[in-house]
């Protein structure tokens, strides 16, 4: 959690263009509208409340001076984020010179020569193999540990600039979000449990007001936005709702009454704390693992034979992400928070939000994606030392420790939204996930699961549906 970044003044301007200006506020009279994206296993749809996208938005201009839009790397088909096939259709039809290619983030380092179509093939592999954006951050000046070595294929990173090769998150579905950033950083005050929606959506719109100008001043390479033109890139993103519409085996996912696509999600009951297995939801209501209920209603009902067997894996898939046991143990965040070494959850112990897969509060854990023994050779290497203890830890990216300072914080990311996963391969905040698949061989050998072929069909054709 980072505060301080943007002026108070600046944030005050902002709210009061997004939320005064008619010329903004005011939409369309058409009513909702659904855009339709196909996507590797089916159809992606996202609905907006006031008429059809408008193209017009700040979101998709090019407001620096590279080339790049918000949409460069927050693309409708690719679920708002980006997928590594996209991008290597991208550089295939141009040679790599899309917009997305460019040495400032898109590289492997901002030295790398990129003269020729072979060089800039080497120069952006991590963003052609894993849709990574390389992040640079500096070890915060008080922090609890020092840089004491560092193995960077790339010849660059140093305690001045880490190399951070990182997802760019889905800009749609964001009223859900507790954090803004794989790290927080842009999150510019905590969301609290209490009951006023008004000011956690308040703080939402300063977060992703310092989020959108950031982007601008950085990957866009431009110069200060107006308090307009943030406010109008806000609206639009608060606006969208993604989710997957249609299965190639499963067919409509909001067929037979069930709750697959955006409109359902749109109409999703949220509040910070929901349903929190620490007990942090401010009705204090119990936690509830079954989290996701998409497709309770194909229980009963009869399908036809073209879709039968599809929609029975995804409702068993669905069961299992709700309550397959897992032991949950070394999870900073978590294990040491609770003082349990064993937690005894589900997937949907860390995935609480109803119906949307994320942390209903901020709660960023270590899961162990940016260990050492994960490492591949195409990832930094980085030594952090303790300043006090003289204790040691390897990792690929510190995560939320490069913005706290604190040793405790390293290797901590939020939980992303679940919802649209099927469009936006690879998965984690490295893209160290190819598929889905591996995603649930992951979790089955970190946790010691014993997950059988069958569990992980299932709950690959859930989480494709989501």
């Amino acid at each position: 959690m980072r505060t301080g970044k943007v002026l108070p003044s600046l944030i005050a301007a902002l709210l009061a263009v997004l939320f005064a200006s008619p010329a903004i506020a005011a939409g369309s009279d058409e009513g909702p509208v659904i855009q339709i994206t196909q996507d590797p296993t089916g159809q992606l749809a996202t609905m907006t409340p006031h008429g059809p996208i408008d193209r017009s938005n700040p979101f998709f201009q090019a407001l620096g001076t590279n080339g790049r839009s918000c949409s460069s790397c927050h693309a409708a088909a690719d679920g708002w984020s980006v997928s590594a096939a996209d991008v290597r259709a991208r550089f295939d039809a141009t040679d790599g010179t899309d917009p997305i290619f460019r040495l400032v983030d898109g590289a492997n380092s901002p030295l790398a020569a990129v003269s020729t179509v072979d060089a800039r093939r080497s120069a952006y592999n991590m963003l052609l193999k894993y849709g990574d954006i390389r992040v640079g951050l500096p070890i915060p000046a008080n922090a609890e540990f020092i840089l004491t070595a560092v193995d960077d294929p790339y010849g660059y990173a140093s305690a001045a600039q880490l190399s951070l090769f990182r997802r760019p998150l889905p800009a749609t579905n964001l009223r859900f979000l507790t954090g803004v950033q794989w790290d927080a950083r842009e999150t510019v005050a905590p969301f609290k449990p209490p009951m006023d929606a008004g000011i956690n959506h308040r703080v939402l719109v300063a977060s992703l007001s310092s989020q959108a100008r950031d982007a601008v001043l950085t990957h866009e390479q431009g110069s200060e936005p107006t308090a307009e033109q943030i406010a109008q890139m806000v609206q639009f993103e608060l606006s969208l709702t993604t989710a997957q519409l249609y299965d190639t085996i499963a067919g409509w996912l909001d067929g037979a009454g069930a709750m697959g696509g955006p409109r359902a999600l749109a109409n999703q009951r949220f509040y910070v704390g929901i349903n929190d297995p620490l007990g942090a939801d401010p009705t204090g209501a119990r936690f509830t693992p079954e989290a996701i209920r998409l497709f309770d209603t194909w229980i009963a009902r009869s399908h036809d034979s073209s879709h039968k067997w599809a929609r029975a894996a995804i409702l068993r898939g669905q069961k299992l992400f709700n309550t397959l046991p897992i032991a949950i143990t070394g999870v900073a965040g978590l294990n040491d928070v609770t003082g349990k070494a064993v937690i005894h959850g589900h997937c949907s112990t860390c995935h609480n939000s109803p119906n949307v897969g994320n942390h209903s509060t901020g709660a960023p854990l270590n899961i162990g994606i940016s260990a050492a023994s994960r490492r591949t050779p195409d990832l930094p290497l980085y030594t952090l030392t303790n300043i006090t203890t003289g204790e040691s830890i390897q990792t690929t990216d510190p995560g939320l420790a490069l913005i706290t300072g604190k040793w405790t914080d390293i290797g901590k990311f939020k939980g992303p939204i679940l919802r649209g996963l099927a469009a936006r391969a690879p998965y984690f905040h490295n893209g160290s996930a190819a598929t889905l698949g591996d995603v649930i061989d992951f979790y089955n050998q970190r946790f010691n699961i014993g997950i059988t072929a069958q569990q992980k069909h299932d709950l690959v054709m859930f989480l494709r549906s989501l």
